[in-house]
């Protein structure tokens, strides 16, 4: 077992204070993705599990035992980062084997391992080059190999792929999450890419200013974000947010009135609810049909088209403001008045706060 538990764990940097103290389990063979903007916090968060930085405050734990005082290569941990870290001067092979020829495994082991390693990874053919003859995602998948050679109980990767081109991005985000689930390792994995991180994480950890702001599986995060912040981050494209100028409760739900349209939901909501949110597949472009409400939208302008293929995103400008739609086809080009068609249950609502407010269906 290899749970990690961060308990009340603090960071400055002299009078910087990076993360505040945070309490956070990373559970036994899951991926944890911590997620956030730059500067964040996030990489600070994995390098104090890893033994390269000292919390100033709280607690480490690996598999319930304390680490503060653990010497980074005695907690058990393998790291993966961005710019490889690979010896010049050692061949793909004796960069695979340098973890074992520490640990003192004897040389025929070494040799099974490594040809083992190689073969999973497809570096067969480049075991006798040296860093300065591969590509980089070369060069990454010898990072990767070092790190899965002596098995490790926990993966550490500090944005592993951010340094390669978008096919190599996709083929070894694959990589990795098919050797988590080989492996069955406990990880945690750094990215302000929200791709990797709905791809590759069993628990989200979005990190604002060295605070969670969320954490939960990506469907969970994508499907309810707790505050308008993870709305806004959390989905590419990112959420529809709209201002709410005032809201009233009528008979059978709720009025509210942004810009020029007034909007009758079959809603309860808080008379504080300052912010309406729906994502781009959520809303049909046409006259409502049954159980659905309609939307207009006044001085529309397609902005930029992103195609698809069968489909296609529009970005528009609007009076309420920027909008992104799924239109089917090659994407029309939108302007003027636009009706939209909306399901009430799929809307978001945030209150004064930026916190997610839940809507009631009134009693008949």
């Amino acid at each position: 077992m290899a749970e990690i538990q961060l308990r009340s764990i603090s960071k400055r940097f002299g009078e910087v204070e990076v993360i505040p103290g945070l309490d956070l389990v990373m559970p036994d063979g899951q991926v944890t993705v911590l997620l956030g903007p730059s500067g964040c916090g996030k990489s600070t968060l994995l390098r104090m599990i890893a033994g390269l930085e000292t919390p100033s405050g709280g607690e480490v734990l690996i598999d319930g035992k304390r680490m503060n005082e653990v010497p980074p290569a005695d907690r058990g941990c393998a790291l993966v980062f961005q710019n490889y870290a690979l010896y010049p001067h050692k061949t793909v092979r004796q960069n695979l084997a340098f973890p074992l020829r520490m640990a003192k495994v004897a040389a025929a082991a070494q040799k099974e391992s490594v040809e083992r390693i190689a073969e999973t990874l497809e570096l067969t053919p480049l075991l006798d080059r040296y860093p300065r003859q591969l590509s980089g995602g070369q060069r990454q998948r010898v990072a990767m190999g070092r790190a899965m050679i002596r098995r490790p109980e926990v993966f550490l990767y500090d944005e592993p792929l951010s340094n390669l081109d978008l096919e190599l991005r996709v083929r070894l985000r694959l990589e990795i999450a098919r050797m988590q689930r080989q492996l069955k390792a406990t990880a945690v994995y750094v990215t302000h890419d929200q791709t990797e991180a709905m791809t590759l994480a069993d628990q989200i950890v979005v990190l604002r200013r060295g605070r969670i702001e969320q954490v939960g599986s990506p469907l969970a995060l994508y499907r309810t974000p707790a505050n308008l912040f993870v709305a806004g981050f959390i989905g590419t494209p990112r959420m529809n947010l709209f201002a709410i100028e005032a809201a009233a409760a009528v008979a059978g739900g709720t009025r509210m009135r942004l810009g020029e349209t007034t909007l009758d939901l079959p809603l309860r909501l808080p008379a504080d609810v300052a912010t309406l949110g729906f994502r781009a597949e959520q809303a049909r472009i046409g006259e409502p049909g049954p159980g659905e409400v309609a939307f207009d939208l006044h001085g529309c302008e397609t902005q930029a088209v992103e195609q698809l293929g069968d489909r296609a995103f529009v970005y528009l400008q609007s009076t309420l403001g920027p909008l992104v739609l799924l239109a089917p086809g090659d994407g029309p080009a939108l302007e003027g008045h636009l009706r939209l068609a909306l399901d009430p249950a799929a809307l978001h609502f945030f209150d004064a706060r930026e916190q997610a407010v839940t809507a009631e269906t009134p009693h008949p």
